[in-house]
């Protein structure tokens, strides 16, 4: 029997959030109760959690809470069969702004999920979002300039990406905050013996999703061109990230907490590995053939803790936890042009896509 058979609503911390949102949704869909934890802080994300209410109804118990707050956090989990723990202060730009808010969100509310699983007992699962971050800026990752992306000299580098057996090296109060509270996940596994697993993600993108500057980049570069607004770009737009559908992000969590007890203490990266790696100006290539219209582009300097590459090697998740092949970046960025055209009212023109 799964973990996600046994009696009791999942809990998902963050669950009005973008990836937060969409396990709910499966979870709700499979006829799972869920317990969606979220303080709304996010703009936009309310709507999320109407869309989830209204597509399932009383499966669906909301607690307006902040993740920083023990008492309210202890009394989610008192209940709880699993918990996904999304909930996190994400962008590197505002844990620059604001070091403790962001120490008091990642580390602290981490604890208090963990703790509030010690101490009822019961070995619940706790599946955590982690980020690639972890890894530092990879500064000693030889790269050669191309045409319009940064490319690893290393061959096997550029036909596996990053994996789990990098060395950790946080930058950023971000990547303080994120890398201590996914050590800490592990520790409860080794200190504790609690059934933990992290994902370390690379770029994450799909529908409900709020694209910002700070923080999901595909979708706030879709979304400005769609409204023909000027995006900036920070660098030189040939950093290269892979891509990966949260269909696919979905699936990785929900097998990971189907095989907890297999993977309990593990870490995977999950991206969408070689396949679907792209730089900034190859996105906005093919922004440009779904609206039929030229990009407003700006520049400015590169952002701190900035990766010129990063491509998760996700063959350990795919392996581990029987993944199938992550969704074809194009395909995956043209249905989520198509989503948020049709959420804000947009027009969207498709044309053949830039090979």
């Amino acid at each position: 029997m799964t973990r996600l058979a046994d009696n009791g609503p999942v809990l998902v911390t963050g669950g009005a959030g973008f990836i937060g949102c969409n396990i709910a949704d499966r979870l709700a869909r499979e006829g799972h109760d869920v317990i969606i934890f979220d303080a709304l802080a996010r703009a936009g994300v309310e709507t999320n959690l109407d869309w989830l209410q209204q597509r399932h109804g009383s499966k669906i118990n909301a607690t307006i809470a902040d993740i920083r707050d023990e008492e309210a956090v202890t009394k989610a989990v008192r209940d709880a069969s699993a918990v996904f723990h999304m909930a996190a202060q994400v962008a590197v730009t505002t844990s620059l702004v604001d070091p403790i808010d962001d120490f008091q969100v990642n580390i602290r509310g981490t604890l208090n999920v963990l703790e509030a699983v010690r101490r009822r007992g019961t070995n619940v699962p706790v599946v955590f979002a982690s980020t690639n971050k972890v890894y530092g800026d990879l500064a000693d990752v030889q790269l050669r300039e191309e045409a319009d992306r940064w490319t690893p000299a290393d061959a096997e580098v550029r036909a596996r990406g990053i994996s789990e057996a990098r060395p950790l090296d946080f930058h950023t109060p971000y990547g303080c905050s994120k890398g201590a509270a996914d050590q800490y996940v592990l520790d409860y596994a080794r200190s504790y013996d609690l059934p933990t697993a992290v994902i370390r993600m690379s770029c994450i993108y799909g529908p409900r999703q709020m694209g910002t500057e700070d923080q999901g980049w595909v979708a706030h570069f879709l979304i400005r061109a769609l409204e023909s607004e000027p995006i900036t770009i920070y660098g030189d737009g040939k950093q290269v990230r892979d891509v990966l559908h949260v269909d696919d992000a979905v699936d990785t969590y929900l097998a990971a907490l189907r095989s907890i007890d297999r993977v309990k203490g593990l870490v995977f990266n999950l991206g969408g590995g070689p396949d679907n790696a792209i730089s900034l100006r190859q996105l906005l290539g093919h922004i440009e053939s779904l609206t039929g219209r030229p990009v407003d582009t700006r520049f400015e300097g590169w952002r701190a803790g900035d990766q010129r590459y990063f491509v998760a090697d996700a063959r350990r998740a795919r392996e581990t936890l029987g993944l199938g092949p992550p969704k074809p970046w194009r395909q995956g960025i043209a249905e989520l042009a198509d989503w948020l055209a049709d959420a804000r009212g947009l027009a969207l023109r498709h044309m053949e896509a830039a090979e």
